[in-house]
């Protein structure tokens, strides 16, 4: 399966692709790994993409791209993938299903996105502390998150791949509200 998570800082994403990836056998691609991985081998994109990173600036999206591109390449990516933080923009959306039509038309099989309300985000970002979670600085990734990234529900709905999840809930109720979509999506 070749499936995209959706949802905004906090929402628990990262914690479920894990979950998913491991049950469904498919790597999981977080891009912050992808891009650390890159700059670790000194690849000429990791090169290039470092020096974004290390001036504290976003990787622009046909670095970003050109990345997973490449990482979508190796022999660990063959049974499926699950992209944990890609695509954030709808250009970069755009630019994966057009990667995916290259890499023998495997288009996506499944987008979930995490729904949750702004206050249960806000509670739990408080909670778990991160020297980064910081309000003016939450309040700021949020509004980024709806400019930029809430618009790819849409893109996916379009395209009949997109399944919404209720974000709230014991780790195991999310996992099995996510378990469900995923089934659905395989059917």
């Amino acid at each position: 399966m070749r499936i995209v998570f959706i949802g905004p800082p906090g929402a628990g994403k990262g914690t479920q692709s894990l979950r998913l990836a491991e049950k469904l056998g498919i790597k999981h691609l977080s891009t912050g790994d992808v891009l650390r991985e890159a700059r670790e081998l000194g690849t000429e994109l990791g090169l290039e993409a470092a020096k974004y990173l290390d001036d504290g600036q976003l990787v622009p999206d046909d670095v970003v791209v050109r990345l997973v591109a490449e990482r979508l390449n190796g022999p660990d990516c063959k049974q499926g993938y699950l992209f944990d933080g890609f695509p954030r923009t709808l250009p970069q959306a755009e630019a994966l299903d057009r990667l995916l039509a290259e890499h023998g038309g495997m288009p996506l099989d499944l987008a979930v996105e995490f729904v949750i309300e702004e206050e249960e985000l806000m509670s739990r970002l408080w909670k778990r502390g991160r020297s980064d979670d910081k309000e003016e600085t939450v309040r700021e990734r949020l509004r980024i998150y709806a400019d930029l990234t809430k618009p790819l529900a849409a893109y996916y709905e379009q395209r009949g791949v997109l399944r919404r999840i209720d974000a709230v809930g014991a780790l195991e109720e999310v996992f099995a509200r996510l378990w469900d979509a995923v089934q659905s999506a395989g059917s």
